[in-house]
């Protein structure tokens, strides 16, 4: 049976579903990435609801590493105003590379966090 990439990469993406959960105190940052525009939403699975999002669609520009970066800083800026500071990143069955890097390393930039060992470090230095 073959597969062309749309269905291998929705394949990858129910598999990685299996594992990843967004909760109200970690929400998943979904990223969607298509040819055109770059979403990113963050939901709590929990209650089916969508805490926060943001995209490329107003802004009207390129879909590259650069849009990427702003994206990611708007994700994050977006996530602090309704208080969400720890996410799971759910990175839609693609790789973990481009655009979709950017989007995490901008956002991990701007202060949104996406593992519990940063905030224990973080804490641990605090109580030095």
């Amino acid at each position: 049976m073959s597969f062309n990439r749309k269905e291998q990469r929705a394949l990858r993406h129910r598999r990685l579903r299996q594992r990843i959960k967004g909760t109200a105190a970690r929400p998943r940052m979904a990223i969607c990435i298509s040819n055109k525009h770059m979403y990113v939403q963050f939901i709590d699975d929990d209650a089916m609801h969508t805490l926060a999002a943001t995209s490329t669609v107003s802004a009207g520009k390129a879909c590259n590493i650069e849009t990427a970066k702003l994206v990611g800083e708007q994700a994050a800026s977006a996530a602090m105003e309704k208080g969400i500071s720890l996410v799971v990143v759910d990175r839609g069955g693609h790789k973990f590379h481009g655009r979709v890097k950017q989007i995490v390393d901008s956002a991990v930039a701007a202060g949104l966090r996406i593992s519990e060992k940063a905030s224990k470090e973080v804490v641990a230095e605090e109580t030095k």
